[in-house]
């Protein structure tokens, strides 16, 4: 290239001097200044068209809503209650071990020829019981039977104490918040969105969130789960406002503190005006 055209060349002709420029990579630098340009008004043009379109729905077929906290309730949770274990079984009768005896003849004067039964011999009878028959068995080693069992032969269940570290669905005094139901129902419908339903199209109806909350010894709230989803935002609305709420008045069970697991309905109400 010469040194005139070099001065009032462009950057991209000096860098691509003697290359092909049909090939595309000149053409892609060479517009690149444009295409910006044109991304940059189509992205502001989208972003107007969705900000006027959210306007308008807004404005068109306005709904009123409203929460109902009336339902609150303890709705205890069935728990599975351990069955209690059946007792051992009463331990097998023993009998008492076979002791050989041998049969005692009372002494008789006969000739030799009417002997049926012979006398045993004295070594034999001091190894054995004497009785009326003959039986074999065990000799006779100061064997004692065991001693025989009175009663009704049921062997009665230890006791179990009571678990104070589950969770309880049923105590004696319920988890309570602060100030107690008023205060708990002015609590939810202040800090509850009620738009929230509207705000993502809900048609006009009740939409009912139950949630299920722990309620530990000190009162801290935990494990926030909704059971049901309406739609519409409710269930994350319901979940929010009482994962931040405050502490409670722990429940009581036999005079301790026992972490307790609370039910609780929300119901958005959607109206046409």
């Amino acid at each position: 290239m010469d040194v005139n055209k070099i001065l009032s060349a462009d950057i991209l002709d000096i860098i691509f001097e003697g290359r092909n420029k049909e090939y595309g990579a000149y053409e892609l630098r060479k517009t690149y200044n444009k295409r910006i340009v044109k991304a940059v008004i189509a992205t502001v043009a989208i972003c107007l068209l969705l900000l006027i379109g959210s306007l308008v729905a807004s404005t068109v077929g306005k709904s009123k809503t409203q929460v109902i906290v009336a339902d609150v309730s303890l709705e205890n949770i069935k728990q599975d209650e351990k069955k209690p274990e059946p007792p051992p079984p009463p331990p097998p009768k023993q009998e008492p071990p076979k002791v050989e005896i041998t049969k005692f003849t009372p002494p008789k004067i006969v000739k030799d020829e009417e002997v049926k039964d012979p006398p045993p011999e004295v070594e034999k009878l001091e190894e054995t019981k004497i009785g009326t028959v003959n039986q074999e068995g065990a000799k006779d080693e100061g064997i004692t039977a065991p001693p025989v069992e009175t009663g009704t032969g049921k062997v009665e269940a230890p006791k179990q104490e009571e678990d104070y570290d589950k969770v309880f669905t049923v105590v004696q005094i319920p988890a309570e918040f602060p100030g107690g139901l008023p205060a708990w129902q002015k609590y939810l419908q202040r800090n509850l969105n009620s738009d929230i339903p509207v705000q993502n199209g809900a048609p006009p109806g009740k939409y009912t969130v139950f949630v299920t909350f722990i309620v530990a010894k000190d009162g801290a709230i935990s494990d926030v789960q909704a059971e049901n989803d309406p739609g519409y935002g409710t269930k994350a609305e319901a979940v929010r406002v009482i994962q931040k709420g405050p502490a409670w008045k722990p429940a009581v069970q036999n005079g301790r503190n026992v972490i307790y697991r609370h039910k609780q309905g929300i119901t958005f109400v959607v109206s046409e005006e």
